[in-house]
């Protein structure tokens, strides 16, 4: 019997230890998410709303409210997490002064979910960028190859709803150009949901598709080209002037696929800056007030984006759309002859389930990424 209790104590001392274990992990990883800021940010916000003047600014109130709602879903899961890991810890350490032989099996495996669960809010501590929170602008052009060119944008268009949908995000059409004989020549997607960003920013860039044409009746193998650029939804915060002689304004009618008209006013709007050749579009609000305020929102988002990435690196000075779909600059291959392999050229990170991404499952792909930016 006292071999017995002699065991049962080593065990429960290492099961303390492992928990112990955990509950530092947990608090390097509060510290480096700085979740202390973030509840301090929750209690400036709520004495924000409860000001009897509020909501005289319903536009600021809204995304005040909106922040607040964010971050207490976001801090709550953690503080939660903290008190699971501390309670289980009092709880092994007492019943190991007692000698409790009936709790082992059970709290192992209440440790074991507590691991998991923490390994997955590990991924978190990937984000660092500035606007990693924020709603994507996801934006995808055919490049090289013709009509393949356009399924394959329309495929990758695909890929990012679905991704999306997985997690319960919204997705809003702003734009869409349909191609002649199949696909699109281009899209542009809001992505709204908490670190839609941080996530999608990773997909920048141009995809290659290799495969046996459809569209080929002699079934040869085609290689195709599209181009995704994702940049943070940040215009309502951002501090950028823009000149009204620095913009041209073309208005034309909302097209439908095939290029049908879906209304007989000109309620569409494309906006060019003319000092950087950004060009955006929009055409799926109902006016053309609205449709002009939201191209306005992206230009903005677009020009700081390229503020930020010109103090990150002098060397590399975007204007506008500037990156081609071509040969040699692709991030990710997508080969589905003669064998199936998805491989980014940024990370190695790859995969044969090319079906599975196809269909949304980019979370591989992106933790690599994050990892190589931050690299760990």
């Amino acid at each position: 019997m006292l071999i017995v209790l002699f065991c049962y104590s080593i065990i429960m001392e290492n099961l303390l230890e492992k928990i112990e274990e955990l509950r530092e992990k947990l608090l390097n990883l509060w510290r480096l998410l700085d979740i202390d800021r973030q509840l301090e940010e929750i209690n400036q916000l709520k004495s924000e709303m409860s000001q009897p003047s509020f909501w005289n600014d319903r536009e600021r109130a809204i995304l005040v409210g909106k922040r607040a709602e964010e971050l207490e879903k976001e801090t709550k899961k953690w503080q939660e997490l903290r008190t699971q890991i501390r309670d289980l810890e009092e709880y092994v350490a007492e019943a190991g002064k007692e000698g409790d032989l009936s709790i082992n099996e059970e709290s192992e495996q209440k440790y074991n979910e507590l691991k998991d669960v923490l390994a997955k809010f590990e991924f978190f501590v990937l984000f660092s960028g500035k606007y990693d929170r924020h709603n994507a602008i996801v934006s995808v052009h055919a490049g090289t190859g013709g009509v393949d060119a356009q399924d394959w944008t329309e495929i990758l268009e695909r890929m990012f709803i679905r991704f999306a949908e997985k997690r319960g995000w919204q997705v809003e059409v702003l734009d869409r150009n349909a191609g002649g004989e199949a696909g699109i020549k281009s899209s542009t997607l809001k992505i709204s949901g908490l670190w839609a960003y941080g996530y999608l920013k990773s997909e920048s860039g141009v995809h290659r598709l290799v495969r046996i044409s459809p569209f080929d009746a002699e079934k040869m193998r085609h290689t195709s080209f599209a181009l995704a650029e994702v940049i943070p939804e940040i215009a309502d915060e951002a501090e950028i002037e823009i000149r009204d002689e620095d913009l041209k304004i073309d208005t034309y009618r909302a097209s439908g696929p095939g290029g049908q008209n879906v209304n007989k006013t000109e309620s569409a709007i494309r906006i060019t800056h003319k000092p950087t050749g950004i060009i955006v579009a929009c055409q799926t609000e109902r006016s053309q007030h609205q449709n002009k305020e939201t191209a306005l929102k992206i230009i903005k988002s677009k020009l700081l984006k390229l503020q930020e990435e010109a103090r990150e690196t002098e060397e590399q000075k975007l204007k506008g759309d500037a990156v081609k779909a071509d040969w040699g600059k692709q991030i990710r291959s997508y080969v589905m002859q003669p064998y199936q392999l998805v491989k980014d050229h940024r990370t190695n990170f790859e995969t044969p389930d090319i079906k599975a991404v196809l269909d949304g499952e980019l979370e591989g792909f992106m933790e690599a990424y994050l990892r190589s930016l931050r690299k760990i």
